[in-house]
This record gives C-alpha cells, structure tokens and sequence, in this order.
C-alpha cells in the first residue's frame, strides 16, 4: 500500500539533509513510503509569540494538507495535531477519505467549547491516533468522544545519542535540564538540604519567582550540545515535574535522551513517567511534590556508586530496544499491515 508521509518537521529546505523520521525503518516490502515536505520550514518555538497556532499557521498546515492528499497514494501518515485536523477538514469538504494516521499525537492541553468541538469535528475520522503515554488513551478518547480503540501507546522515539564525555568525578554535580512543567521548588529545596551543587539548563520564565539557593547555577541560553555534555558529565540527572490538572504528557523527550546517554536519572512519577521507566532498575520515581521523597532519592543515587552504575546501564540497554527509530518503524508497519487494499 502506498503512503503519504506528511511530518512537520520534514520541509523543502530540510528534506535532502534531515533525517527521514521512521520511513527507513518499517520493515518488509508491504507498503512504500513517500514524503511530502512541508512548504516552508516550522517556526521556532522560542519565536513564537503564542501557544496557539495562528492564522497563518494554519495556512501553511492547510497547504502541506492538500499536497498530502492530491499525492497519488492511498492512505496518509501524519504527525503533530494540527495536520491531521486540517487533512480531515479537507476531506469532509472533498468527500472523500484517505486512512489517516496521526502519530506523535499531543496537544498538551485539551481544550473546551468552540476549540473543542472543532478538534472532534475536524478529527472525527482519523483511523489511529499515536500517543505517547498511557494514560493519553483515556483523555483523548473522552476529550474528542471516540471510542479507545482508535488511540494506540507508542512510545516516543529518540535518536541515539554518542556518549562523547566521562561523568566528573573531581568536582561532581547534579543536573536538570528542560522548562516545561518543572517543579523547581521542590527541586531546589532538596539540593539545599543536601549541599550538593547543581547546574540547571532551563529558561528564564521557567524559575521566575522561584528562590534559588547558592547550590544551583543557571547558565541560561545555552545550547542542545551544552546540555547533553552537562548531562553525561553529571553524577545524576533530575526531572521534577509539578503537578497540573489540564497537562496531559510532559517530560519524554528529557527522558528518552538521558536514558540513550545511559545516565542515572530520577523523575517525578507523573505524566507518563512510569511507562518510561522502571522503578529502581532503569531510573528513579519520586512522589509529586514531596521534598523528601526527592531528597531521599538524591541522598541515595549520590552515595551508591554500584546502583547508579547499574541503572545506567539498563537505561541505556532498555532505550535502545524500546525507544529507536528501529522499535517505532516495526511498530508503525504493524499498524499500516492492518489496512488491506
């Protein structure tokens, strides 16, 4: 079967030099793979100047949508939101309907009245809808009142990271690394507790109005690489997630990418976390806004060098297996061989 595949992040300036997401890694000769790129490049998150997406926005979702569809193929593999909303407007005004795969499924925060009812009008036929934690299946289901059987967990896929720096023994730190959603109170108040200096990768808006003690550096602005180095030079990594009643997934890319680079991480038992991770064996849950459960946790991974040790390397041996472009191209041939023409 013959597949138009229509991801954001895959352009016409980008499409001879990025990397082709999952296309090379559905296995067997079942189905072709073509890409249609987006007709300009996605703007930059730090640019933008809302959380919702503009008119203009959508202009260019609607483009990518019709070039999707006029493709002479027979079923549509999409990713974000925002496209199979637009393909599915076009096809109830078209009257007619190319499968529809929504993968990378996420809204961060379901919204209600007009908003709502467009997203359960304009997705209403999407066949399967990809998401990333477990618990998506239910609030998505009910959010767009579709039954659960359309709403598949996959988990979400990270490129293989090199491990290029040694953890910092002389002088060693803790370290956090992303901004959304993150319990920095909490967080902060238990590196206090411990003394143990840590370095914070995170915007400026993330830790407004929050006390800083003298243990944490906030070197802001830096860059991906910078991150990742902080990250395999850390003796732990942290991700404190505070609790919010309307967030539906945050974290997984910060996950994914520490347990690729093999570091010991401990994270906040929210959002999905446990569908990622292995308590005591691939990293460490700790109760939502609990200073000593944090603290604890800390106090633990610092001083057991054998445990950190041995959860970094089953972090890094289950993300491999669970979260490469290899595992998600195998999962995704499974959900195209479930359509027959």
């Amino acid at each position: 079967m013959k597949w138009s595949v229509a991801a954001p992040f895959i352009d016409v300036e980008n499409i001879t030099t990025t990397d082709p997401w999952l296309v090379p890694y559905v296995p067997g000769n079942n189905h072709e793979l073509t890409i249609i790129p987006r007709p300009e490049p996605l703007p930059k998150w730090h640019t933008r100047k809302s959380k919702y997406t503009s008119v203009r926005e959508w202009s260019v979702y609607m483009r990518h949508a019709s070039s999707a569809l006029n493709a002479s193929t027979e079923g549509i593999i999409t990713a974000y939101p925002q496209l199979p909303a637009a393909i599915g407007l076009q096809q109830a005004l078209r009257f007619r309907k190319k499968p529809v795969i929504a993968w990378i499924f996420n809204v961060g925060t379901c919204s209600t009245g007009l908003r709502r009812k467009l997203a359960q009008f304009s997705l209403k036929d999407v066949n399967y809808f990809i998401v990333h934690t477990r618990r998506e299946v239910n609030i998505y289901s009910q959010w767009l009142g579709l039954p659960k059987s359309r709403f598949e967990f996959v988990p979400y896929t990270g490129s293989e990271i090199p491990i290029e720096y040694h953890e910092d023994t002389e002088n060693p730190f803790i370290t956090s690394l992303g901004s959304a959603h993150r319990d920095f109170p909490t967080f902060f108040e238990a590196v206090k507790r411990l003394n143990l200096k840590t370095v914070v990768a995170t915007s400026e808006s993330a830790v407004q109005g929050v006390a800083v003690p003298e243990q944490v550096e906030l070197p802001f602005g830096i860059s991906r690489d910078d991150c990742l180095r902080l990250a395999q030079q850390a003796r732990l990594s942290v991700l404190p997630l505070l609790p919010k009643k309307d967030v539906t997934a945050a974290g997984q890319v910060t996950i994914i990418d520490a347990m690729m680079m093999g570091r010991p991480l401990i994270l906040t038992n929210l959002y999905g976390a446990d569908d990622y991770v292995i308590h005591g064996e691939t990293g460490w849950l700790v109760k939502p806004n609990c200073v000593d459960s944090m603290t604890e946790a800390i106090d633990t991974l610092w001083h057991d060098h054998d445990l950190r040790r041995r959860i970094s390397h089953n972090a890094r041996a289950y993300a491999l297996e669970h979260f490469s472009f290899s595992a998600s191209g195998r999962q995704l041939g499974q959900v195209l061989d479930r359509f027959s023409f």
